[in-house]
């Protein structure tokens, strides 16, 4: 059972939304973690072909954030071979579904543990998961996250691998974000 899926939750918002099905600019969700609110944010008009112009608008969703927790430290050779890392700089375990938070190895810029690290897209993106070997690790799934290069316009980036789930690689999780959104604003301030 999952507490909370930010897609489904973003896909039933804008059909209420774009239908007209509520009349309001605010949905209450309620969820296995909480009440998640969707709010329909106003853009700019934008102008049709014919010149007539059409209310745009975002959904912003009110996340909460996840704490994480220490992971047994006898796991992260089980952990290494399903994500084919060598090391891990950091691994915690969410505390509400389990999923544990890979920190991956790229040295440079980032003060964790008295070593420094530049966690880049690079060492995020190319992430080679052995799906089968996920399997066998504990937890519900592994998120993988790493600070967004300084140049960049992004704070972050992440990957989800949900395997238990039928979910073998998830390029954004909205429960995901709920975990290391707590994770890194902690080591970020």
């Amino acid at each position: 059972m999952v507490e909370l899926c930010g897609h489904a939750t973003l896909a039933a918002a804008h059909t209420l939304f774009s239908r007209g099905l509520v009349n309001s600019n605010i949905i209450e969700f309620v969820t296995l973690s909480r009440i998640l609110i969707a709010k329909k944010v106003p853009d700019v008009k934008a102008k049709l072909q014919n010149g007539e112009t059409k209310d745009c608008y975002f959904i912003e969703l009110d996340f909460h954030t996840v704490p994480t927790a220490d992971f047994n430290a006898a796991e992260v050779s089980l952990i290494c071979k399903a994500l084919n890392f060598s090391s891990i700089v950091d691994m915690k375990i969410t505390t509400t579904s389990k999923d544990i938070f890979v920190i991956p190895p790229n040295p440079k810029l980032f003060d964790l543990n008295a070593m420094c690290f530049i966690l880049s897209l690079k060492s995020v993106t190319e992430v080679q998961p052995q799906i089968d070997e996920i399997l066998k690790c504990p937890g519900r799934g592994i998120i993988v996250s790493g600070l967004a290069p300084l140049e960049s316009r992004f704070d972050l980036y992440s990957r989800f691998f949900c395997p238990k789930f039928g979910i073998n690689k998830d390029p954004i999780c909205g429960s995901a974000h709920c975990a290391f959104a707590f994770y890194w604003s902690q080591k970020l301030g």
